[in-house]
């Protein structure tokens, strides 16, 4: 053996002839192979452990890609490679090529939330804002297609790189979704369920196009300005309260209050006193017939009737609730043809909901309602 021969195996022998990859991380995503001038031997072991897959990049190419398992690196097993390389009738040591290392365990528990508020526009409150966070979890589905498109020359990349852009992109769909929906603005806060699932499906294609699977989206939280959930909450109220009964209640209550605020002794029992002539004044509002058992002869005192509540109604466009509104504003929505004779109209004491032309006092937004000429005399 010549002297050049025995420098040729000397230095063949310094080349790697075990390639894996021993993950010692709980966030890398990809790792790259590193060894001198990318140079491999042939006939080189692969080991590929579960839950990784090995990918080969030829000069910026996909080349090969290798489930779990143990693999002796030739032109059999590297048949891209081989392809890509020109190697008709095998090879010599070494041979160049960028081995990474993708891991396919499911990461969970990455966080997003929304940097900025979302504002909506809300038929009854306006515009509107609101904010969101949650948390979602992903594997990488296409590991050849992630490396190309994601990682490029990135030695280790981590779930903290890839994050950045996936929340992005979460964001950005979860605006498009909420926008869309043009739910009541309490809505978002009560179906996070269902909301959640939609967005799943809206950012999966989004997903897909690098390689990656959304497995899990989770809306934990949709938050807004403190003073639009007052008004939320009264105007729930307001819609579900008997007003009449709550015009006497916050009367009494403001009397009593009044009566707290005269100050010592003589204040005092002034309150109490008012407090029982109050409670009894609106126990015989309430229920006339149970007074006039109590005391046979005393007579019913002259209580004025209570004032006119307004009546509102709910509506319905493109399938969604609206309102409610008042008579006037409900006209002026036939009138700017938001609703039509065909809508379908609700008010307190209807039992199902009926089209605006068959509801008595709504027919005159349809016209016709001329009377009829004076009888001739």
């Amino acid at each position: 053996m010549g002297l050049f021969d025995e420098i040729k195996k000397k230095l063949s022998h310094e080349f790697i002839d075990i390639i894996e990859w021993l993950d010692t991380t709980d966030d890398t995503i990809v790792h790259r192979f590193e060894r001198y001038q990318n140079e491999i031997k042939n006939q080189a072991k692969l080991i590929v452990r579960e839950g990784q897959v090995a990918v080969f990049i030829n000069e910026g190419q996909l080349a090969d890609v290798f489930k779990p398992g143990t693999y002796t690196l030739d032109t059999q097993n590297l048949p891209l490679l081989t392809t890509l390389k020109g190697w008709k009738y095998g090879f010599d040591s070494p041979f160049k090529a960028e081995v990474y290392f993708v891991n396919k365990h499911l990461f969970t528990d990455e966080k997003w939330g929304t940097k900025n508020a979302i504002i909506l526009n809300d038929d009854r409150f306006g515009l509107t804002e609101i904010r969101a966070f949650g948390t979602y979890s992903f594997r990488i589905q296409d590991a050849g297609k992630f490396v190309v498109d994601v990682v490029g020359t990135d030695g280790n990349f981590t779930n903290y790189e890839v994050n950045e852009h996936l929340k992005s992109l979460i964001v950005t769909r979860f605006t498009d979704t909420v926008g869309e929906a043009n739910l009541p603005i309490e809505l978002y806060a009560a179906n996070t369920s269902e909301l959640s699932e939609t967005c799943q499906e809206v950012m999966q294609p989004e997903f897909g196009r690098v390689g990656i699977l959304l497995e899990k989206f989770y809306i934990e939280n949709v938050s807004m300005p403190e003073e639009l959930k007052k008004e939320i909450f009264e105007y729930s109220r307001l819609d579900k309260l008997d007003m009449g009964k709550l015009t006497q209640f916050k009367t009494a209550k403001a009397i009593e209050e009044a009566a707290k605020n005269e100050g010592g002794t003589a204040g005092a029992g002034m309150g109490m006193g008012m407090g029982f002539a109050l409670a009894q004044q609106m126990g015989g509002m309430m229920n006339p017939q149970m007074t006039q058992q109590s005391n046979p002869n005393m007579q019913q005192a002259a209580v004025p009737p209570p004032m006119p509540v307004q009546v509102l109604y709910h509506y319905a466009v493109n399938g969604a609730q609206m309102g409610p509104v008042p008579f006037e504003k409900l006209k002026e929505l036939f009138a700017n043809r938001t609703v039509n004779k065909d809508s379908l109209v609700w008010k307190q004491g209807m039992a199902n909901w009926s089209a605006l032309q068959e509801i008595e006092e709504l027919k005159s937004f349809l016209g016709g309602n001329t009377p009829p000429p004076l009888p001739v005399s």
